[in-house]
């Protein structure tokens, strides 16, 4: 079994900052790319930002400058810096691994439970 738990969200006023972490447990052989999406009510999923293994990243335009996805691999773990935060950044934010485990030879996408973050004054 695989789990992706986050954590880090919460209620944080216009401009400030909050860090999501996301760590990956299990059965895990390898972990290709790791990524956060976000949510918000009446829209659709969206991509925020994206890792591969060798630390190329991938940036929604309305977060580029502003966030910073890192990841550590000896810890399973990706980390999602949120700096200048705006009240459009409010929404439930969800980790996502394409991972393979030690039980299968194919790499399979597996997602987290979700954290609030609310910006709001």
């Amino acid at each position: 079994q695989v789990q992706l738990v986050e954590s880090g969200g919460g209620l944080v006023q216009p401009g400030g900052s909050l860090r999501l972490s996301c760590t990956a447990s299990g059965n895990i052989f390898t972990i290709n790319d790791m990524g956060w999406y976000r949510q918000a009510p009446g829209k659709q999923r969206a991509l925020v930002a994206a890792i591969t293994s060798v630390g190329s990243t991938n940036y929604a335009d309305s977060v580029k400058g502003r966030f910073t996805i890192s990841r550590d691999s000896a810890k399973n773990t990706v980390y999602l810096q949120m700096n200048s935060l705006k009240p459009e950044d409010t929404a439930v934010y969800r980790c996502n691994a394409v991972l393979r485990t030690t039980t299968s030879w194919m790499a399979y996408e597996y997602w987290g439970q979700g954290t609030q973050v609310t910006v709001s004054s």
